[in-house]
């Protein structure tokens, strides 16, 4: 079996939308990049550098977790570290605007 290789960002988000198709996966990644950032935040404020790895276990928890027990596929960080870093930054502020559902609805309904 070929292993696909995504040469832009451009190419890999609807593989990365397609692995995150069920709403609680991107509930819990939104939980776990708002505690990232809240904790990165804490961090700058406090100069506490030394809990500056939390600031990836906290996030990473809560997306891994999801996909172990929820969308049951293996995490996209795995492969592509930047490209998934960066869809996680898209589907959270999507998320905030509330368009991510749409786009989920866009990328698996034309299979794109």
């Amino acid at each position: 079996m070929a292993v696909e290789k995504f040469e832009t960002f451009e190419a890999f988000w609807p593989f990365y939308v397609k692995e995150h198709s069920i709403k609680a996966t991107r509930t819990y990644h939104f939980i776990g990049t708002t505690a990232g950032l809240l904790l990165l935040l804490y961090i700058l404020s406090t100069g506490n550098w030394k809990a500056l790895p939390l600031v990836l276990v906290v996030s990473y928890s809560f997306a891994w977790l999801s996909h172990f027990f929820i969308e049951k596929n293996r995490p996209a960080t795995f492969k592509y570290p930047f490209y998934s870093l960066m869809g996680d930054f898209r589907m959270y502020f999507l998320m905030l605007q509330g368009k991510m559902s749409a786009e989920v609805d866009r990328i698996v309904s034309k299979n794109i």
